[in-house]
């Protein structure tokens, strides 16, 4: 049997075939091998190894098998590199001379071959080209004999070489050994989009790549039920939606809508199937799952599907659950205006005990109504002056004997009482830092107190050098303190009548002037 030795050229499609004649030469060496061409630099892709002669006739035909001249040395690397830059210095020369000869057709490359006095001009065409004017320039411009070989955009990409879609460099780049014819039906068979930008690579041709796994989706689909299939579950019938060859396995959708992978190989074919068959000549196809398959998927779904099946079934006998463990008594949160109902009857604080005109309100529960807090508030109505909680304390009571929400109250005036007849109602005044809007005397109020109490009202602070305030025009003309009568009492100011004299009023604070007194 003859021995041969691949080896691989810069501008072939696919290695060659050589004898290696005795040279030792092994994967991975550079070698001088004799070609119809010449003489040329290839690199050797495996070890030398024994064909048949069927293999050898198959693989080159008729031609001769040609011999490896040498391993390649030092010196024929060096000139291998030098070759190479002279091609690729001749690359502008090129395709300038093809420009100017307006022929259709697309530079790849220059070669010089290793004897040297012969370049190889690469180019790519749709059609037969006639280049023998540009031949012509070309020589001169070489001074080297020149050979025009036309070859396929695939040839130019496996040539020039770059990266697919997948990321990786191209293929015919890589490791292809020839070109092998790609059909759009291969695209079909492994269910991919037929989008010529989708399927296609580098050079606009089908990809290589599409008959890598044509045989493997084939005999998938050669095994497999057909698509829209029905399929009998235990959960009931089921329809294949989709394939996965990679895993061998097939998709079903249930009547529930859920969605279970299932393998091929742990499918089952029922006696109609066999049958069926026998009937029509073809393959038998399976068309059952069986319940053990489904208890092996890791489905949570698919295992509490078959866990109500079984209990439909009596297969499975309910759990019994406890009445007590469903409803679970919560303790109520009391609240906290519960517990001070009965204490605000007696401390004289409004809203805060049951309402006398609520009698059936006693037994309720008193609630307390959220209260609104406003800058300076300091706490509600706690601190406030002791003559308004004496002259209250009357209206207090009563609204403490009150059941119910604490509520908003507005002090009207009290009925003037056998030892204080001459005591008004005090008068509610708002202040920032008064702790809750409480009740607070009228200055009125507070200038009687403090004359009748014999008090002295503490200077301010820009008083305490001497200066007193004078008082405006209209409030008497008194200068500090509140005006005094005739018997030194404080005297009540007298507030003047929004319209003065126009409203019936008489000029000296009298009776008015038609009253008939």
């Amino acid at each position: 049997m003859p021995a041969i030795i691949p080896v691989r050229f810069t501008y072939a499609a696919r290695d060659l075939w050589f004898d290696p004649a005795g040279t030792g030469a092994q994967e991975g060496d550079h070698v001088i091998c004799s070609t119809e061409r010449g003489k040329e630099f290839g690199l050797a892709t495996a070890d030398a190894r024994e064909v048949t002669e069927e293999e050898l006739a198959e693989t080159i035909g008729h031609a001769q098998l040609r011999p490896v001249l040498r391993i390649a040395t030092d010196a024929d690397l060096e000139r291998a590199e030098e070759l190479e830059r002279r091609g690729e210095e001749s690359m502008p020369a090129f395709r300038h001379h093809v420009t100017e000869s307006g022929l259709d057709m697309k530079p790849v490359g220059v070669e010089y071959l290793f004897d040297g006095d012969k370049a190889v001009c690469y180019f790519a065409a749709e059609e037969r080209v006639d280049f023998r004017q540009l031949v012509r320039d070309l020589a001169r411009e070489f001074h080297v004999r020149i050979d025009m070989r036309q070859i396929g955009v695939r040839e130019e990409a496996a040539i020039v070489g770059g990266y697919g879609h997948c990321g990786q460099e191209l293929c015919c780049r890589r490791f292809a050994m020839g070109f092998d014819p790609v059909s759009i039906r291969m695209a079909k068979e492994q269910d991919l989009p037929l989008n010529s930008t989708k399927i296609s690579g580098a050079c606009g041709r089908l990809m290589c790549c599409l008959r890598y796994e044509f045989e493997a989706y084939r005999d998938f689909k050669s095994r497999a039920p057909k698509r829209n299939a029905v399929i009998d579950t235990p959960l009931g019938k089921g329809k294949i939606i989709e394939y996965d060859t990679p895993k061998e396995q097939i998709c079903l959708r249930l009547e529930s809508g859920k969605q279970i992978r299932v393998a091929l190989a742990d499918m089952t074919a029922s006696e109609a199937a066999h049958k069926k068959s026998e009937e029509l000549g073809c393959p038998c196809r399976p068309d059952t799952v069986a319940r053990e398959v489904l208890d092996r998927l890791d489905s949570p779904d698919v295992q509490m599907a078959l866990a109500e099946l079984d209990r439909k079934n009596g297969v499975l006998a309910e759990p019994e659950v406890d009445a007590s463990d469903l409803f679970v008594e919560t303790r109520r949160k009391r609240r906290r205006g519960s517990g001070q109902g009965s204490a605000a009857v007696g401390s004289g604080e409004p809203g805060r005990g049951p309402r006398a005109d609520r009698p059936e309100a006693a037994d309720e529960a008193p609630t307390r109504r959220r209260r609104k807090r406003r800058p300076g508030d300091g706490g509600g109505a706690a601190a406030q002056p002791q003559a308004a909680s004496q002259s209250h304390a009357a209206p207090q009571a009563d609204a403490s004997a009150q059941p119910g929400t604490r509520r908003r109250r507005h002090h009207h005036a009290a009925e003037a009482s056998a030892d204080a007849p001459a005591q008004q109602p005090a008068k509610r005044t708002r202040r920032p830092g008064d702790k809750g809007g409480g009740m607070q005397p009228s200055r009125k109020k507070r200038a009687a107190q403090q004359a009748q109490s014999g008090e002295q009202r503490p200077p301010a602070p820009q008083q305490a050098q001497g200066q007193q305030r004078r008082a405006p025009q209209h409030m008497g003309g008194q200068q500090g303190g509140a005006a005094t009568g005739p018997d030194g009492a404080a005297k009540p100011r007298r507030r003047r009548r929004r319209g003065g004299r126009g409203r019936g009023g008489a000029p000296d604070g009298g009776a008015p002037s038609g009253s008939g007194e």
